[in-house]
């Protein structure tokens, strides 16, 4: 994949650019050189914590905090499978170029900022530095899975870390609940990012009309598609609102992006998105 790769992660460096970088929210307390703040000292902090110059100008015992800036670890679920392929405008990225695109420049702007980034399954895990930028761009140009749509894999995942998940999401919601109920068990909060063409979104399809899935498993022949718009178009509100709901129960995020958008909005949304997860 060495024609596709150098590409790929020149555009995502490219899209990451854009995003104007400002204090990126990582203030936690903890070991650090930098003063952060005073806080009302708690049962068991240890005497040499205790400011005693501030806490002599009140009746109660102040700690000074120091600045961490805290580097910690962040898993991709890009969705590899078939359903990722579409694209309903041969000059339009298919919704699986968009999905790389957005998480390799997200974890650009991360590793940049001092984060560990890694795939959510057990071959990537994260870690900080460029190099790491190589090795998530080239298992995210690997060739894609057989199966018409993706399963989401939270296994790896380190307790309390936090993930993004990119998919189309149009495949079995069991998947992505059950997914996301073992990431949230373990503390892992995150978002999800559902990606799709506008074709999917508008349903464009009159009169006689074979849909197939893009591994040929599914088929669907009707002479009248009009007349299934209003179901499907209800079915995908069904669907955004199942997702919308499953990641407020979870304390995670959801959002959708479209193809025909520019990817900088989804960008800045992912990336703002885990930075209010570690206030």
């Amino acid at each position: 994949m060495s024609h596709v790769l150098p590409p790929l992660l020149a555009a995502a460096r490219q899209l990451a650019s854009t995003v104007q970088l400002g204090a990126h929210g990582r203030r936690r307390a903890g070991l650090g050189d930098e003063f952060w703040q005073y806080r009302p000292a708690h049962s068991g902090d240890p005497a040499r914590a205790i400011d005693w110059r501030r806490s002599a100008r009140a009746d109660a015992h102040f700690v000074r905090e120091r600045e961490w800036q805290a580097a910690q670890s962040v898993h991709l679920w890009v969705d590899d499978a078939r359903s990722m392929e579409f694209t309903g405008d041969p000059g339009r990225a298919s919704k699986a170029d968009r999905a790389r695109l957005l998480a390799l420049a997200l974890a650009v702007l991360l590793i940049r900022a001092g984060e560990r980034v890694g795939l959510s399954d057990a071959g990537t895990p994260p870690r900080a530095g460029e190099g790491q930028l190589v090795r998530l761009a080239t298992r995210l140009t690997a060739p894609p899975a057989e199966a018409d749509y993706g399963m989401a894999d939270a296994e790896a995942m380190q307790p309390w870390s936090r993930a993004v998940f990119v998919s189309d999401f149009l495949g079995d919601p069991a998947g992505v609940e059950a997914a996301l109920t073992r990431a949230s068990d373990r503390g892992v909060t995150g978002a999800l990012l559902q990606v799709l063409d506008p074709v999917e979104e508008a349903f464009p399809f009159r009169g006689r009309t074979i849909f197939e899935s893009m591994t040929g498993a599914l088929a669907h022949e009707t002479r009248k598609a009009g007349d299934l718009r209003e179901r499907y178009l209800s079915r995908l509100a069904e669907r955004k609102d199942r997702l919308a709901d499953l990641a407020r129960r979870t304390g995670w995020q959801y959002q959708c992006h479209h193809t025909g958008d520019a990817p900088t909005v989804a960008l800045l949304w992912l990336y703002h998105a885990l930075e209010r997860m570690t206030r």
